[in-house]
């Protein structure tokens, strides 16, 4: 083998693999080259950055060492290889144009306005002073921006606004943080901002306007990053319930976003890992749990343990909520995503104005199309500093996803709620952002869109679709009519090995997966499961007792109904001082003693999901909903309020008519809803550690996963970890990928590939 002296040139091609365009990655590679006296090149390529680099092996060695170690802060490095060539010479380093073929790379997510555009913007001797566009190469849109690959000022939806002298100035400038920076823009030469509605404006006008109407109590449009919001002023309990009124919404909870992390802890309980969490590059909205009281009108989060706050993203947030000395201080606004309920986010700015007709007073808008729909993330973070995704979106996507073993390049076409879809190949994965319901052909739309879109950036052309099992899914519909070959995915064994995905363990698990509706192999609606899984195959170990589910749907918006269903399941008469029996009045009573001795319509459930609404129900807390998980939500408000219970009822999976006789006991014995609700949520771990132990008997598997939409619901996901952790599991939860159906489409994808291979 030949040794190469230390100080002997030597010329190699470093091709560098993962988010290394649009992050500032060639100005870094540029500085570093120069700073080390090296020559050579860098390019934006399909697979990623290429480097051509030349100068003393031992210089060399430095310059790829410091490639990762060094690479600016959004930069992702998935590889880099390196190969010798000849020596060519020269005298400097140069950044090369764009080289073009097959192969795959990825964009960056967009990212919060970074604190030196921030400087800019409130600088009144800057000439980027308030422009609504501020951005650099280390903040600003990406992702919803880019409309293919490689990534470059043509391919992305500013190609249409050339640049001006001053731009394409430091846009070529080594020394500037503006260095091909594709976004860069100024009050000369990017986008406009406009007004449009009562009143009308551009640039500066349109923002000092609009601030004037959400001062009055206006509803404003408001175009972001991936769509547009609806955005009023939080604190005014009129505005604010016009707001939910001409939504559709019922009571489900708005976010709200404020201008600091100060201001946020006003609202709710602000730690060290909510604050880390609130002002990072991603900014999601965090839930945090709610102070009472609060400058919020209480028509913002009603009956909610938690309200939903974010920080402001882009240069408009921060203008709109005002900057120092601005007229009228700074304020606290409702930032609601610009739809009516249940259809995707607008993102065309006529579909805005015939859409969101009628719901919004005026449009704040401008001429920067958005390529695809983001909506914004929702995190939580738990007591141990740990965060869960609740919608993975904005800020995240479209970040990689590692996965624990290759597949074969895979779509994942997700569920029917909380649509997501996943595109994977080798050991990577890339989920979309939130698409939504899937409840009408708009719903539809949007899915095609975001997989056109998430194919365009990372080049998969998928052999295998993924999709779920259940019959009537409009996501699996779609799959079925896309090309390759569906494999369908068991709902519950997908929601297991999304989280195995995301935790890269191959190994079998038992999973504890807790929602409030699939579809199972059996055709009953699952939802309270134990299952024994790998990432090819499950096994069923347990589950919630069936009980029916009278009227399907209609159980579901209607709490009480499962209330009665499971205290007739219990042997528990229906008597009129039971909350439920009284909210559901002697008529519907008759009905469904009917329906229920008859069986009509009246599919057997062990959803565990519905056994909170039912408790919620019973307990008197809520009867019907206007909104997913609302009666569960409820719940856990009411426990919280209780504080720390040592002690549950007697319940196990298969036998939940003990629980119900000690609840209707404790009902009966004027207990307070709010310790009931608490001894019910102790009940539930303590039930999922009985059966994790008598399933580790069986298997000798150690390790649990919980998972489904339940988990969402922070103070049980904390019993069960904690329950589950004294008793000596290995307890995985849901960090990357939310526990619920917009987790879905990770674990189909493993699964389809893995079964797909054997």
């Amino acid at each position: 083998m030949t040794v190469t002296p230390p100080e002997q040139p030597v010329r190699r091609l470093v091709q560098v693999g993962g988010v290394v365009q649009g992050v500032g990655f060639r100005p870094f590679v540029h500085t570093l080259a120069t700073e080390l006296g090296l020559v050579g090149l860098v390019s934006n390529g399909p697979t990623g950055a290429r480097i051509e680099i030349e100068g003393p092996q031992r210089t060399v060695t430095r310059f790829c060492r410091r490639l990762v170690t060094d690479a600016p802060p959004l930069a992702d490095i998935s590889t880099v290889d390196t190969s010798e060539l000849p020596l060519v010479g020269g005298t400097g380093f140069a950044i090369a144009a764009t080289a073009t073929g097959a192969g795959t790379t990825l964009v960056p997510p967009d990212t919060a306005t970074c604190e030196a555009c921030l400087a800019e913007l409130t600088d009144p001797h800057d000439h980027r002073h308030r422009h609504p566009f501020i951005t650099c190469t280390g903040c600003g849109p990406r992702f919803t921006m880019t409309t293919s690959m490689p990534y470059d000022r043509s391919t992305t939806t500013m190609a249409d606004f050339p640049m001006c002298t001053d731009c394409s100035t430091e846009y070529r400038s080594p020394a500037n943080r503006r260095f091909h920076a594709q976004p860069i823009a100024c009050w000369a030469c990017g986008p406009r901002l406009r007004l449009s509605g009562p009143t009308r404006g551009e640039g500066g006008t349109a923002l000092v306007e609009a601030r004037r109407l959400l001062a009055a109590g206006a509803v404003v449009a408001v175009k972001g990053l991936g769509g547009y919001h609806l955005v009023c002023d939080a604190t005014a309990p009129s505005t604010v319930a016009e707001l939910r009124r001409r939504k559709g919404r019922g009571d489900k909870p708005f976010a709200v976003m404020v201008p600091d992390t100060g201001t946020a802890s006003l609202l709710g309980h602000v730690g060290p890992a909510e604050r880390s969490v609130l002002s990072g590059p991603e900014r999601p909205i965090v839930l945090l749990r709610r102070r009472c009281p609060s400058p919020l009108a209480p028509q913002v989060c009603p009956r909610c343990p938690d309200v939903g706050v974010m920080l402001p993203y882009t240069p408009v947030h921060h203008l709109l909520l005002g900057l120092p000395g601005d007229p009228a201080g700074p304020m606290m606004l409702v930032v609601t995503s610009g739809n009516v309920s249940g259809e995707p986010l607008v993102t065309d700015d006529r579909e805005a104005l015939s859409r969101l007709h009628g719901l919004a007073d005026a449009w704040l808008w401008h001429d920067r199309p958005i390529s695809v729909a983001c909506d914004d993330s929702v995190v939580r973070v738990r007591t141990d500093g740990s965060v869960m995704a609740l919608r993975r979106s904005r800020g995240y996507v479209p970040a990689r996803i590692p996965l624990p073993v290759p597949v074969r390049p895979v779509l994942a076409a997700g569920g029917d709620l909380k649509n997501t879809l996943c595109l994977a190949e080798g050991e990577t994965a890339w989920l979309s952002a939130h698409v939504g319901d899937m409840g009408s052909p708009a719903g539809t739309q949007a899915l095609e869109r975001a997989e056109r879109h998430l194919r365009a950036l990372t080049g998969v052309a998928p052999v295998l679709v993924a999709a779920d099992r259940h019959p009537g899914y409009r996501s699996a519909a779609w799959a079925r009519r896309y090309g390759p070959p569906v494999h369908l995915v068991q709902h519950h064994h997908a929601h297991v090995v999304s989280a195995m995905a995301e935790h890269g363990v191959r190994e079998p698990v038992l999973g504890v997966a807790f929602d409030g509706t699939g579809y199972g192999d059996d055709g009953a609606v699952w939802g309270g499961e134990i299952l024994q899984a790998d990432l090819a195959g499950f096994r069923r170990l347990t589950h919630l007792a069936y009980v029916p589910l009278p009227g399907g749907d209609a159980a579901v918006r209607n709490p009480y109904r499962m209330a009665l269903s499971h205290l007739r399941s219990a042997g528990i008469a229906w008597a009129r001082d039971l909350p439920c029996a009284d909210a559901a009045g002697e008529g519907e009573l008759r009905l469904l003693q009917r329906q229920l001795e008859r069986g009509v319509q009246c599919v057997p459930t062990s959803s565990m999901g519905r056994l909170f609404d039912a408790v919620s129900s019973l307990t008197g807390l809520c009867h019907r909903v206007d909104h997913e998980a609302q009666a569960a939500v409820e719940l856990e408000a009411a426990a919280l309020t209780a504080g720390e219970v040592d002690e549950g009822y007697p319940f196990t999976l298969d036998r939940p008519a003990r629980l119900l006789t000690a609840v209707v006991a404790d009902l009966r014995s004027g207990t307070p809803p709010q310790l009931i609700a608490a001894r019910f949520h102790v009940s539930v771990a303590d039930a999922v550690r009985a059966a994790c132990h008598t399933a580790r008997r069986h298997t000798g598997i150690g390790t649990v996963v919980l998972t489904g939409g339940v988990f969402a619901n922070g103070l049980l996901d904390r019993l069960c970890a904690t329950a589950l952790g004294e008793a000596g599991f290995t307890v995985l939860r849901h960090s990357v990928v939310p526990p619920g159906d917009g987790g879905l489409a990770l674990g189909q994808t493993v699964i389809a590939a893995r079964v797909g291979s054997d």
